[in-house]
């Protein structure tokens, strides 16, 4: 444990952060898994929301400096590649 005190609150805003990143990235895997999940589905409009869904998500989670904008592009190609693969 630290003794300085700046050192201390850097500690206590760390994990605060750590909580707060994970569960962002949770739920983003989550909705990426739900759109997976919805192409075998026969519904467009489901699958359709859930894909938006997703990548309004990922999106998010850019922008909060959760994950890199690199990994947040890779992530929606692959999804869109999967989409476009089974439409086609």
């Amino acid at each position: 444990m630290a003794n300085i005190k700046s050192q201390k609150k850097r500690i206590i805003t760390n994990e605060k952060r750590r909580v707060k990143n994970t569960s962002i990235r949770s739920a983003m895997k989550t909705m990426i898994k739900k759109a997976y999940q919805s192409l075998t589905a026969g519904d467009e409009k489901v699958k359709e929301t859930a894909i938006k869904k997703a990548i309004a998500v990922i999106d998010r989670a850019c922008s909060k400096g959760v994950i890199h904008k690199n990994s947040a592009a890779r992530r929606k190609s692959r999804l869109m590649k999967r989409v476009n693969k089974t439409t086609a």
